[in-house]
């Protein structure tokens, strides 16, 4: 690729690209991650800060490494036969792939929504207290308190309040993806991952879930890999261009759409290519 990788100066931005976990704002931290399927390099010395309690968006063309990344930050790809991973993400400053990281509370405090809402052909509430369940909670009032505050947390309470013992597949696909959304709080994750979470559903659906993503940041950091360059921009405090498997640009929003620093950057944003 002809363009290197943007580093942002930290005087000219409020993070700076690569920065450590030192840096108050820089709340995880990929350091020169590089990834392998089989013999085939999908990212290449990643470097990159998550802000806290902020949306940082991936945007790029299909095949780019976005959801690759994502899936990096808690740990999805080792469920993959011939993946190889190299590098570091810091959190708390601990490397998650250190030996001494359990895998399943790590994906409890970092949670995942995926593209497809998958919701368990169980009610409403089941769905909800599932996770708490699995985490040893038994106390019905304590499921109950559960159930309420992540739905509330989703959006979804007053929709769903008069039919919580009703299967959840008969809810709408927005109706659904905010119920994914519910069962990921329900854990009290510290960060929420999100892989295209509206690419399957209406403007109407696709408004709600991004108005909640915005209530969202007073109590969770949030990472989005999106297709869709408007619902960055809508959404997102800080994005980052990716191709190739390459980290292209990483910024704050509003200046990677409107003063891009590489030329790739502004031309596909300006849509001539991707």
């Amino acid at each position: 690729m002809s363009d290197p990788a943007v580093v942002i100066d930290p005087a000219e931005s409020p993070v700076a690209h690569g920065s450590g976990l030192a840096d108050a704002r820089s709340y995880l931290d990929i350091q020169g991650v590089n990834l392998w399927y089989g013999n085939k390099q999908a990212l290449f010395d990643i470097d990159l800060p998550i802000p806290e309690k902020e949306i940082t968006s991936f945007i790029g063309p299909s095949g780019c490494g976005k959801s690759t990344l994502l899936r990096c930050i808690n740990r999805l790809n080792d469920l993959i036969d011939g993946c190889r991973f190299e590098g570091r993400i810091l959190w708390e400053g601990q490397d998650i792939n250190g030996s001494g990281i359990e895998l399943h509370g790590l994906r409890t405090r970092i949670g995942m929504v995926f593209q497809k809402s998958n919701p368990f052909p169980k009610s409403i509430f089941e769905n909800v207290a599932y996770g708490p369940r699995i985490h040893g909670i038994r106390n019905k009032s304590k499921l109950q308190e559960l159930v309420e505050k992540s739905l509330r947390g989703a959006a979804l309470w007053e929709e769903a309040k008069d039919r919580l013992h009703e299967s959840a597949l008969g809810l709408s696909g927005g109706q659904m993806q905010r119920l994914c959304i519910a069962r990921a709080l329900a854990v009290e994750p510290d960060i929420i991952l999100f892989d295209e979470p509206c690419s399957a559903l209406d403007p109407i659906a696709t408004g709600k879930i991004e108005d909640l993503m915005e209530e969202l940041k007073k109590d969770y950091t949030q990472v989005i890999v999106t297709h869709s360059m408007q619902q960055a921009s809508r959404v997102s405090d800080h994005t980052a261009f990716f191709y190739l498997g390459e980290l292209v640009e990483f910024g704050e929003t509003q200046q990677v759409f409107t003063r891009p620093l590489q030329k790739q950057t502004e031309d596909y944003i300006s849509g001539r290519f991707g």
